[in-house]
């Protein structure tokens, strides 16, 4: 699918009819991610969650000490709930409502994480524009957090197809700005308990 209105309502549709447990990618507590980030040689003092919307991770980035979070969705439901998720600290996270297929600039940031919104982008074009954004975001010496379907994992999500990719292939798109640092396969399990295969790709900012 193809980005502006038609991504975007189609989104605005998924977060308003599907609670939490009726979404395939929800996580109560994203374990995994926060384990790669405790993981870094120390906690970055920025981070950008890109379709990260309605995740628990930007409140969860801010408890454990990153001064700067941001949270860019296409979705501005989906920003809602992410919001109402945060609590009190919804007032310290910078949220963006927008189509990262669309933007030219985001600021510096020591962390970019991406759980699954990377997969939905489907063209190569689309991907090295993505690419060429988080090398211009992402600080020297910082970091790339990146996650989508293995190649054993579905090849659609929603209603859309995805594309399935290795860590290292994923370090090949972002190379040469990026080399990767760590690579790990998950199952994901989705609330209603079917597994899912997914791929983690640590990356660090040359």
């Amino acid at each position: 699918m193809t980005g502006g209105r038609a991504a975007h309502d189609h989104w605005q549709t998924v977060y308003r009819a599907k609670q939490d447990a009726e979404l395939s990618w929800f996580e109560e507590v994203p374990c995994r991610s926060l384990e790669l980030v405790r993981g870094l040689p120390r906690v970055p003092t920025s981070a950008i969650d890109v379709g990260g919307g309605q995740s628990a991770l930007a409140g969860a980035l801010l408890r454990l000490g990153v001064q700067r979070v941001a949270v860019l969705d296409l979705s501005e439901a989906a920003i809602e709930r992410g919001k109402a998720r945060a609590g009190s600290g919804a007032e310290r996270i910078e949220w963006i409502a927008a189509d990262i297929r669309e933007l030219s600039a985001l600021g510096a940031f020591e962390l970019w994480h991406d759980r699954a919104c990377l997969h939905f982008l489907t063209e190569d074009a689309e991907r090295r524009r993505y690419a060429a954004l988080a090398a211009q975001s992402v600080v020297a010496g910082g970091f790339a957090l990146l996650a989508g379907f293995a190649p054993d994992g579905p090849e659609r999500c929603s209603g859309l197809p995805v594309r399935r990719t290795t860590a290292e292939a994923l370090a090949a798109e972002f190379a040469p700005a990026f080399t990767l640092e760590r690579a790990l396969l998950v199952t994901h399990t989705t609330p209603w308990g079917k597994a899912q295969a997914f791929e983690y790709a640590l990356l660090k900012r040359l």
